[in-house]
């Protein structure tokens, strides 16, 4: 491949300000996640080491090293003599990280709908509106943004930080799947799902308020399950043992 063939090959990520503080290993990781989120660098593609380098205007040791950081975080494998390729997605991970998920924001919104103000319904509320606009426009990337900002909203209302960080940990496997998931149904789907936990709150229900976030998060389980079966190239072949059981 050609300087300038691997100049282009990962347009999307940031050239790196040389002038920022903090560590570039950091703002490596950082940049190459967000677009194996963003499904720019797709699962199962493998990562060209010397175009990142090109593009982002560094070494190799430092790209090596944040690499490193994605394969132990599971985004990426190092495979010996091959290279680094980006993972599929391993829909048995998915299920075990929204099992934890449900667990944790069914009994937060349980917790927050005794104590919620109309400070926190009316920060629900635009966010609510804001996601109507996004999908109007078609703006998968905002709507996903704003879908994680609004279960953050709630996380923020409850003010746990080890469970805070325990979601966060489990939303990580499941960010991937999330955009492939993010159709005008799906999002059209989410709103009225997300409306449903709303007027729970608003009523001070903790018992519907789990319930509907639990028939949320179960929902898109259930739509990833099945779309995993319409793109194979995308997910691990190993068997999931949760859906033959």
């Amino acid at each position: 491949m050609t300087e300038p063939e691997r100049n282009s090959l990962y347009p999307f990520l940031p050239v790196l300000n040389r002038d920022k503080r903090g560590g570039a290993v950091q703002h490596i990781h950082d940049a190459v996640r967000d677009a194996i989120v963003r499904l720019e660098i797709a699962p199962g593609a493998l990562i060209d080491k010397s175009a990142l380098c090109e593009r982002l205007g560094v070494s190799r040791f430092p790209v090596s090293e944040a690499l490193g950081r994605l394969a132990d975080d599971g985004f990426v494998e190092i495979l010996p003599q091959r290279g680094t390729r980006v993972t599929l997605i391993n829909l048995a991970d998915c299920r075990e990280a929204m099992f934890i998920r449900r667990a944790l924001e069914a009994d937060a919104v349980r917790v927050i709908a005794l104590q919620s103000d109309g400070k926190f319904l009316n920060a629900f509320r635009d966010n609510l509106a804001a996601q109507r606009a996004a999908m109007k426009t078609d703006d998968r990337i905002a709507f996903h943004a704003l879908d994680l900002a609004l279960h953050d909203l709630l996380l923020d209302a409850l003010g746990f930080e080890r469970v805070k960080t325990a979601v966060y940990a489990a939303r990580a496997k499941l960010d991937r799947m999330r955009l492939f998931l993010c159709t005008p149904e799906r999002q059209a789907s989410t709103i009225a799902e997300h409306e449903r936990i709303l007027a729970a709150l608003r009523t001070r229900d903790p018992a519907a308020a789990g319930q509907a976030m639990e028939e949320h998060l179960d929902m898109v389980m259930t739509e990833l399950a099945s779309f995993s079966a319409t793109r194979p190239d995308v997910f691990e072949t190993r068997i999931d043992e949760s859906a033959v059981a």
